[in-house]
């Protein structure tokens, strides 16, 4: 009987210290490191990332940055500066550019992704946001001013086209099988359909009973568009064909970027409210809360990077809170 018990201890003993590493490899994110940004002050707004590179741009808002990191060695190797207000960042890998969108002066500059020399700008005038690049069409677009979206193209950096929109455009996402660009427009609290071939507005969508809708992401495979919004803090789900909302749901507070993860069926939402939350599609209509996961307050730009299985935080200094990157692995579903 003494033997029995003192094997008893001991397996109540090992589970005791097995579960925190149970309970964290349950976790669909799981911290795996932190990146300091070592005298970056203010604001820290959108990230781009080189997978091949193992590099991380960082737009440092705030600082008049934009800081690259390289992901082994977990440090800072250079900082660009010189800039004005960096908001947008986006990696054109065929052509070894960055291009860097400003709010202050409104200019999208393009830097040599290797030497890091200033290429070439292109001045939209007013607060250049959000960027994106269609490698396929070899177009980049730049969110800007009352209500634009500037199209470049990357070979020549040449401005094509402006497309008037009824606001200032937040966070966009490009089709890859279609034509379509969706975009956010908080102040007129709808969402925009741009039709690349034609360069025009084609459709308006009105946000269902919400307000400030920043961030968004694209399931294109069940024609799905996930929006991000503050007031009250929730996504709405649109059905992409009809642009009618079929499900909502709570998210973390403050948030300005969310992503889907396609291997996974996942989203991740990351909140100024010092969280991230996770989401399981259970299908196109059906989503189900996983975790609430703690940050930092102000923490409210991430990037998820699918190549690596990776998503990356950015923390902004604030009182004894440094300014950093926090790395988290996605871990698969069981």
């Amino acid at each position: 009987m003494r033997v029995n018990s003192i094997h008893c201890r001991l397996a109540i003993a090992t589970v005791l210290i097995l579960l925190p590493a149970i309970a964290q490899a349950a976790e669909p994110l799981r911290p795996v490191e932190t990146t300091p940004l070592p005298g970056v002050e203010g604001r820290i707004d959108h990230m781009a990332a080189d997978p091949d590179g193992q590099r991380l741009f960082v737009a440092a808002l705030g600082n008049n940055t934009l800081e690259i990191v390289d992901l082994a060695a977990r440090k800072v190797v250079h900082s660009i500066g010189g800039l004005h207000e960096p908001q947008g960042v986006a990696f054109l890998k065929d052509h070894s550019l960055l291009a860097v969108a400003n709010g202050e002066d409104g200019a999208c500059r393009f830097f040599d992704s290797k030497s890091f020399q200033l290429i070439d700008t292109i001045n939209f005038k007013a607060d250049a946001d959000n960027v994106r690049y269609d490698s396929t069409d070899q177009r980049v677009y730049v969110g800007f001013g009352n209500g634009g979206m500037g199209v470049i193209d990357a070979n020549g950096r040449k401005r094509l086209a402006d497309i008037k929109l009824s606001a200032h455009p937040e966070s966009f996402q490009l089709e890859r099988k279609g034509t379509r660009i969706f975009v956010n427009l908080p102040a007129a609290r709808q969402i925009a359909v741009i039709d690349r071939r034609q360069s025009a507005v084609v459709a308006t969508w009105p946000l269902d009973k919400a307000q400030a809708d920043f961030p968004m992401a694209l399931d294109e495979g069940n024609h799905r568009l996930f929006v991000g919004c503050r007031k009250p803090a929730e996504v709405l789900v649109y059905d992409t064909e009809s642009g009618k909302v079929v499900t909502r749901f709570a998210c973390v507070g403050d948030t300005d970027d969310l992503f889907y993860d396609e291997r996974d069926k996942r989203l991740y939402v990351a909140g100024g409210e010092g969280f991230i939350t996770v989401h399981q599609q259970q299908d196109a209509e059906h989503y189900t809360q996983l975790a609430k996961i703690p940050t930092a307050a102000g923490a409210r730009t991430a990037l998820f990077v699918p190549e690596l299985s990776r998503l990356y935080l950015a923390v902004p200094h604030r009182g004894s809170q440094v300014a950093e990157v926090k790395v988290y692995e996605a871990e698969k579903p069981n």
